[in-house]
């Protein structure tokens, strides 16, 4: 589709986009210069989260003590 023409019919491009699933290239003297793509919802992906059952522990610990960690009394 020439760019003058998407200029002028941008909306009504955009809503059968969406309606048809088709893919639009958009032409500047003849050479394509973007393309109009419907959207589509991202995969939703299989992270780690809320995976973790049961913290135990200082996850944070080398388990050594410090002397920081002794009473400053």
């Amino acid at each position: 589709m020439p760019a003058g023409r998407f200029k002028d019919l941008c909306l009504r491009t955009l809503d059968e986009v969406a309606a048809t699933k088709t893919v639009v290239v958009i032409t500047k003297r003849g050479r394509p210069v973007a393309k109009l793509v419907p959207y589509g919802h991202p995969a939703k992906k299989g992270g780690l989260a809320g995976s973790v059952l049961k913290e135990t522990g200082d996850p944070f610990s080398t388990g050594e003590p410090w002397d920081a960690d002794a009473d400053a009394s």
